[in-house]
């Protein structure tokens, strides 16, 4: 009976996040077409004739109805054929496989950071609410949210990688390099993403280990003479994991796409970077290639949280 529930929610899932998959990448195509300029100007240059102008055009399927060049490309994005760059010619799943490891490490990094941190400061802070504790981990949290990812990202390298000289101020290491140098190179990336995930996670758990505890069961479980500990780790932390992988979720999620930022401070060759220098050359495939990868990043993440759900509540499936 569970295992049938679970497979409702993944065909609901799946069912709901096509129409997300065509309506996101369709919103970006259709943006850069509407961009100013001509794309095919652009590849031939500026001296380039009309005859040039026209083949360039031909060439790409740039004259044909703004439909029918999406619905080539999604046909084609769906089979896992991403086209290529116009700029270097080269495939752009080949180019999205090179920078996606990075931006994927980065992003682990911060979550683990994140929950490392967050989780014991929210336990902390709801443990005694409107206490001298709860008050410090509200204010450090309020802090975390409001400091941009940006000024955070500058400072970090300005003093640990300057002037200290402890970890590199820019680029990245591939795994394949070893775990080592690529850890080494990702940790300041990973913490300047990690401040606003702390804050939230802390949050958030306070806000629901504080209404748990407050609940009657758990006041019947104190009066039966049961440790705080024992409450706050048994029945506390475990009911309240609903809310803190909603949590989980919606930050990954966010860390994801607020990449593009601290790969910029940071010169990393992420999929932040890739998206960028792509959108700024009006390379249509990479933009929508990169887009299409991290839609289905997305729904990966989101299916799998519902998955969980079902193990944390059965009552959910």
């Amino acid at each position: 009976m569970l295992r049938s529930g679970r497979l409702r929610v993944v065909r609901r899932r799946l069912l709901q996040a096509l129409p997300v998959l065509v309506l996101a990448t369709f919103v970006v195509f259709s943006l850069l077409k509407l961009m100013p300029g001509d794309i095919a100007i652009t590849l031939a240059g500026e001296n380039a004739t009309e005859a040039r102008i026209h083949e360039i055009r031909e060439i790409y399927g740039l004259n044909r109805p703004f439909l029918v060049q999406y619905g080539s490309w999604l046909g084609h994005a769906v089979q896992g054929d991403l086209s290529r760059s116009l700029a270097t010619g080269e495939e752009v799943a080949r180019s999205i496989a090179r920078a996606f490891p990075n931006t994927l490490l980065i992003v682990v990094l911060a979550m683990g950071v994140a929950l490392l941190v967050g989780i014991p400061l929210g336990m902390l802070a709801a443990s005694r609410p409107d206490g001298l504790r709860d008050r410090a981990v509200t204010s450090i949290a309020s802090l975390g949210i409001a400091v941009p990812n940006f000024w955070l990202a500058m400072l970090l390298v300005a003093w640990l990688a300057l002037d200290f000289g402890w970890f590199p101020a820019t680029g990245a290491k591939a795994l394949q390099d070893g775990i080592g140098p690529a850890l080494h190179h990702a940790i300041l990336p990973a913490l300047a993403l990690a401040a606003g995930g702390v804050a939230e996670v802390s949050r958030q758990l306070r806000s629901s280990l504080v209404e748990i505890l407050s609940s009657p069961p758990v006041r019947t479980l104190r009066a039966k003479g049961l440790s705080a500990g024992a409450i706050l780790w048994k029945h506390g932390l475990k009911n309240a994991g609903v809310n803190l992988l909603t949590v989980i979720t919606l930050l990954f999620n966010r860390m994801l796409a607020a990449t593009v930022v601290v790969e910029a401070v940071f010169a990393i060759p992420g999929m932040g970077n890739l998206i960028v220098n792509a959108a700024l050359t009006r390379d249509l495939p990479v933009v929508q290639g990169v887009v299409f990868v991290m839609v289905l990043v997305v729904i990966a993440v989101n299916l799998t949280a519902d998955l969980l759900y079902t193990f944390l509540d059965p009552r959910i499936a």
